[in-house]
């Protein structure tokens, strides 16, 4: 059987830990690595790979896994799209999916490619489980506690602000939805707290949530990769009351990201030209091998 020909566009948390997914999965070949410095300094662990700056320097890609920051994925989908390749990301900022998967769609259908987005654990894995819960009991209350754990997306917005060095974001849930986040920074010389502070506080991804920052002399002293999620779902099936739900996870944060990126890298190449997200895909679709068998042994 033809392996599925991938390239990793990004090497960053999620980048290495997608690498390692590819290199787990019986049905997936990495076609290589895109990075801004391109093989300029190559780590020691991408040897075997070719390593380039633009992803036309990689030959018969089937899928690009965009392992990049959310604020850069549409940007690269609408370059690597139109070549006929199919893309997914991880894209987390839940207010603007639907405009971003709106964005992508003319895209796809015009150059018959699929684009998955929004396939982390929250967006993505998680939110097929809302949507099964929903289904389960369709009148009722659902409640996301994330953590205690780092939260890649918060983080990486941190180190975007002006003055900031290094950053950690925690998040600390405090019940039904409501999390507190707790920033940790270690500061560029001369920038000031209140300053980067201020613009933390401003940013979307703290706008709606409790937010305390604290400077640190190392980020890396205090980094921890472990997150969490607690989903509850309380509600009605038909006309009986009372029902409840609950799904429970803890994880490594980018490593569980990577595998969710490879899971729809393959479920991609399975759709109808379109733009996508997980709750549109069918989970099995996500998995390797023959499809009966995977029945037989799932059902």
């Amino acid at each position: 059987m033809k392996k599925i020909r991938a390239a990793v566009v990004g090497y960053g948390n999620i980048g290495r830990y997608t690498l390692q997914a590819l290199e787990a999965a019986p049905d997936f070949e990495v076609a290589g690595i895109v990075r801004r410095a391109g093989a300029e300094g190559k780590p020691a662990e991408l040897a075997d790979y070719k390593v380039v700056k633009d992803i036309t320097e990689l030959d018969n890609v089937d899928v690009a896994i965009l392992a990049t920051p959310s604020r850069s994925c549409e940007e690269y989908a609408k370059k690597i799209l139109p070549l006929g390749i199919n893309t997914v990301d991880s894209f987390d900022i839940h207010t603007n999916i639907l405009q971003y998967r709106n964005a992508l769609m003319p895209i796809c259908k015009e150059n018959k490619a699929v684009s998955i987005i929004s396939a982390g654990w929250d967006p993505g894995s998680d939110s097929i489980v809302r949507t099964l819960m929903e289904s389960l009991a369709p009148k009722g209350l659902s409640y996301t506690n994330f953590g205690p754990g780092m939260s890649m997306g918060h983080s990486v917005c941190v180190r975007s602000k002006a003055g900031v060095k290094n950053a950690l974001s925690m998040t600390i849930p405090k019940g039904e939805g409501i999390h507190r986040r707790m920033v940790y920074v270690e500061l560029e010389e001369g920038a000031s707290l209140e300053e980067v502070t201020k613009a933390i506080k401003e940013a979307p991804y703290f706008a709606s949530d409790e937010t305390h920052v604290f400077e640190v002399p190392s980020v890396d002293d205090v980094r921890d990769m472990g997150h969490g999620v607690n989903l509850v779902r309380k509600g009605v099936s038909g006309q009986t009351q009372n029902q409840r739900l609950e799904f429970n996870m803890s994880i490594n944060n980018p490593a569980l990201t990577g595998q969710v990126l490879v899971n729809v890298a393959r479920a991609s190449m399975v759709q109808q030209p379109g733009c996508y997200t997980m709750i549109e895909i069918p989970v099995i679709d996500m998995l390797p091998g023959d499809k009966e068998q995977l029945i037989a042994h799932l059902v």
